[in-house]
């Protein structure tokens, strides 16, 4: 890929490859897919460390304040082990009106909802579903895994129906210099020893690691907003709950479709 080529595309993208990992836009899918197939295993158990208990009550409450409602039809992006899966069902009220979409096989496998659920193996960037087709869609955690904000942005808006509902949870960085360096002592050191003591298999502390090192690199907020909106979406905002998770809400209205 010629240079110019390379730096759009990372223009495009929620972080640069990030040294250690990968080094170029094209390795990152690959290295992010095999991750977590290694690790899915463990991931419930290491994310209900990091949350500190707290993860399953405050994704419901996420859902609700972006407007998931029963009876809606949902898909959820980056769906991995459906730990956002698991209370969109509770409020919909029927897992048959759940559909989720991941490009790791074995985090899905992992899942308690496997067989339960359509589960779809595929990428946000290329969604496998015609224009129109969801009430509701939710992404938790993952975007910072994809390759570029416009291209998933816009799928994003082109699956939804009229009038439906975006919901993107991300951990973003504290503003502050003394809260930042906490939450990375706690996140690329406590919770990698943990990780190394209680997992099965080494690459689960190497995958926490990661997941610090890609939100210290992510865009701002206002640049994930900006996006959003200039795809066509409406109402954008971000509501943050102690200072570190993020949601992106918005909605797609009727003149906006395409």
């Amino acid at each position: 890929m010629p240079d110019s080529e390379q730096s759009n595309s990372f223009a495009k993208a929620p972080h640069k490859p990030i040294a250690g990992y990968y080094t170029t836009e094209a390795e990152r899918a690959s290295f992010v897919r095999e991750m977590f197939d290694t690790t899915s295993v463990d991931y419930d158990r290491i994310e209900h460390l990091l949350a500190l208990g707290t993860g399953q009550w405050y994704r419901g409450q996420a859902l609700k304040r972006a407007g998931l409602q029963p009876g809606m039809q949902v898909l959820d992006v980056g769906c991995g082990t459906g730990l956002v899966a698991t209370q969109a069902i509770e409020i919909i009220g029927s897992s048959r009106l759940l559909t989720g979409l991941d490009p790791s096989l074995g985090m899905m496998q992992a899942s308690s909802l496997f067989r339960q659920v359509a589960l779809i193996g595929g990428r946000a960037e290329y969604i496998p579903f015609p224009d129109n087709s969801f009430d509701f869609l939710s992404m938790g955690y993952a975007l910072r895994h994809v390759s570029n904000l416009e291209q998933v942005f816009g799928e994003f808006l082109r699956v939804l129906k009229p009038e439906g509902k975006l919901c993107i949870l991300e951990i973003t960085r504290p503003e502050t210099r003394l809260g930042s360096t906490l939450l990375k002592t706690y996140m690329r050191t406590i919770i990698p020893l943990l990780a190394r003591a209680i997992s099965s298999n080494g690459r689960t502390s190497k995958l926490w690691r990661y997941y610090w090192d890609s939100i210290e690199a992510c865009v701002p907020p206002q640049r994930i907003i900006q996006t959003l909106e200039s795809v066509g979406f409406s109402g954008v905002k971000q509501h943050r709950e102690l200072r570190i998770f993020s949601e992106y809400q918005a909605t797609k209205l009727q003149s906006e479709i395409r």
